[in-house]
């Protein structure tokens, strides 16, 4: 178990390996499938029974499920930081715990505060258990090959509300609210806490030394510019994205579709979403990173207010949803590898979790304020059209996310820049030429 190649930045080497577990990738896959499946998309097929059973106002409940995913940004930041220095098995281990527990208060709430309470445990659940830690476990062990790994976690997990929306509502429909929840943390504590104990548990291998110099602490890099920069630009672009696919439906059927067609298109964009995850990889190996992020948040955009002003035919609607699915799918990867592609995978876990922090903030907010604002705007289309001028923005702020280039070492101990290829720091600044009798002499700056 402690064979390993030499590490470079990307931490293990090759595909043989023998640092990276076998069963790890596989076993996230499954609980990828089980935690977003369970977690995330149980909710909002069980809220309308919930709200009738109850007597409580959807837009409590809606609150509560808010409520998770603003605990799960905050506390992303710590899993992060505890992912890069122990691994992810405990801290994944832990989490599908909570999120069984969560689940169970959840089902015996008996009123709106112990709704909430339950809701905040399952926030933890999700910080500790969905794609980031998953992200940071497969980027360490991966790299350099951890695109492909991403790509086939997020298929999987791409998965989760085909699979597990169903479920649900075959559930509810016997055993009630309450009991489909109680049932549903079974099923997550059984496929979920097992898989992530035994499956995760190769050596972690250590941090990989930076690329740059010592400017490259993960303090430094989290107060730069560009990194503050693509926190931004990534934040709005999900404020974007997520808006949208909340208002998919009341956007079609404001233009007169009825809404089993809505529900077709809206299904149909998360086939594009699957579908957007196999190109990223072609995608991250013909175009920079920050062109890349560009380019895909310019297409979130495009996609936006090309729903808000084709009216039809439905087939043509359609078109737009699935195309949109597409960017999304692709902005889930982009999120996923716009560290490693800027400052390596040393501290990726911590990086990562401050990147997404106010990604998945502003997610969690853009329903409420889409909302909100449609009626006040006059109608959907013009909420869409408002979405794409906030994805323009962020379009702005991504042109600006390119990290500058640190000083590399020298075979004289200098540093060398790496836009200018001049040497620095040693030697009085100034280079050394040999003299044809092969002895060395020091000379003016170039």
């Amino acid at each position: 178990m402690s064979d390993r190649t030499t590490q470079t930045d990307g931490a293990a080497t090759g595909p043989e390996d023998r640092s990276r577990p076998r069963a790890a990738l596989p076993a996230l896959c499954l609980t990828q499938i089980t935690g977003w499946g369970i977690v995330y998309y149980a909710f909002p097929v069980l809220n309308p029974q919930i709200t009738a059973a109850t007597g409580w106002p959807t837009g409590a409940t809606t609150a509560a499920f808010s409520l998770a995913l603003i605990v799960s940004a905050l506390a992303g930041i710590s899993v992060g930081r505890i992912i890069d220095q122990r691994g992810p098995r405990t801290v994944m281990t832990s989490g599908s715990a909570a999120g069984a527990a969560g689940l169970v208060v959840l089902a015996a709430a008996p009123n709106l505060p112990v709704f909430f309470a339950g809701w905040a445990l399952a926030g933890f659940a999700m910080a500790a258990t969905f794609y980031q830690p998953a992200f940071a476990a497969l980027t360490r062990w991966w790299a350099p090959d951890h695109v492909k790994a991403l790509t086939v976690v997020t298929l999987a997990g791409g998965l989760a509300s085909t699979v597990f929306a169903p479920i649900t509502a075959a559930l509810a429909d016997h055993l009630s609210w309450r009991g489909a929840y109680l049932a549903l943390a079974a099923i997550l504590a059984t496929v979920t806490i097992p898989a992530h104990a035994f499956a995760l548990n190769a050596p972690w291998p250590p941090a990989p030394p930076h690329r740059g110099n010592a400017e490259a602490t993960p303090d430094a890099v989290a107060r730069s510019r560009p990194f503050l920069l693509l926190t931004a630009a990534l934040a709005l672009s999900a404020f974007t994205v997520f808006g949208a696919v909340v208002a998919l439906v009341p956007l079609i059927l404001e233009r007169g579709f009825t809404t089993t067609q809505a529900a077709w298109a809206l299904g149909l964009g998360g086939a594009g979403q699957t579908l957007g995850r196999t190109l990223y990889s072609t995608l991250a190996h013909r175009t920079g990173a920050t062109a890349r992020t560009v380019m895909l948040i310019a297409l979130g955009g495009a996609t936006t207010a090309a729903l808000a002003v084709v009216p039809g035919p439905y087939g043509l609607l359609v078109a737009a949803s699935v195309a949109a699915g597409i960017v999304r799918g692709n902005l889930t990867l982009l999120q996923a590898t716009a560290i490693t592609d800027r400052w390596g995978t040393t501290h990726y876990g911590r990086l990562s979790g401050l990147l997404a922090a106010p990604a998945t903030a502003a997610g969690a907010l853009a329903p409420f304020a889409g909302a909100s604002l449609a009626q006040p705007l006059g109608g959907y289309p013009q909420l869409f059209l408002l979405l794409a001028a906030v994805s323009a923005l962020a379009c702005l702020l991504a042109a600006g996310t390119t990290p500058a280039r640190p000083a590399t070492p020298c075979r004289s101990g200098a540093r060398r820049d790496r836009a200018t290829g001049r040497r620095s720091g040693c030697l009085g600044c100034r280079p050394w030429r040999r003299r044809r009798d092969g002895r060395r002499r020091r000379t003016g700056s170039r």
